[in-house]
């Protein structure tokens, strides 16, 4: 199946541009932004033969049924059963590599992208190790209600074993699983790191799910 039709494109500029709006600070690249959705809205149009403003409607009054937000997370380990984890910016304390799911990419194209870009590994995605519901753990309030996906990396025999934070996370290295540091309980937990932990060491490759 061709994934760059004009209309998964489109879906991918209007995705980069409601992210740039959402964290940019300056007004110059927010103008640009907003030039980005009306392009997009545009290209939708053209390809759903309806008119820009419904397109735009469609977005701004979510009209289409809420669904969970999709947090991917990788489980990464080392010739000594060691964890990857990275420190984030945010709070100064660690969680395991990843992020939300991005428009226009598999899920496990996303933790291998995540991956690379906060650490400078290279790893091959094996299997979906869990599934959590945010609200069936204890993690702190937030607004959206979350499906964290939890995939089974390993590391590329080829790939660098330096490791190179990204300029968002503050460092990255690996813990043992009964030496984890502070955590970021936003992002995830230690139950659900021990959980996934326990089934790969067992070999065990049934999805934890809930």
């Amino acid at each position: 199946m061709n994934e760059n039709t004009i209309l998964d494109l489109a879906k991918k500029i209007k995705a980069i541009a409601a992210i740039g709006l959402l964290y940019s600070k300056d007004d110059y690249d927010k103008e640009r932004y907003h030039e980005l959705e009306k392009i997009s809205s545009q290209l939708m149009s053209d390809e759903l033969k309806v008119s820009p403003e419904a397109i735009e409607n469609m977005f701004n009054n979510s009209v289409d049924y809420p669904t969970p937000k999709v947090d991917v997370r990788a489980l990464v380990l080392n010739s000594d059963d060691q964890i990857l984890m990275v420190q984030e910016k945010t709070d100064q304390q660690w969680a395991l590599p990843g992020g939300w799911a991005d428009i226009g990419k598999t899920a496990s194209e996303i933790i291998i992208q995540e991956v690379l870009e906060e650490t400078g590994l290279e790893v091959s995605c094996k299997y979906l190790s869990a599934v959590f519901d945010k609200r069936k753990h204890p993690h702190p309030p937030q607004p959206f209600y979350v499906y964290k996906m939890i995939f089974y990396c390993q590391l590329k025999s080829s790939a660098e074993t330096k490791l190179t934070p990204a300029f968002d996370i503050l460092d990255a290295a690996w813990f043992s699983i009964d030496a984890l540091p502070p955590l970021s309980t936003d992002r995830i937990l230690a139950s659900q790191i021990e959980a996934v932990y326990n089934n790969i060491m067992k070999q065990d490759f049934i999805t934890i799910f809930d």
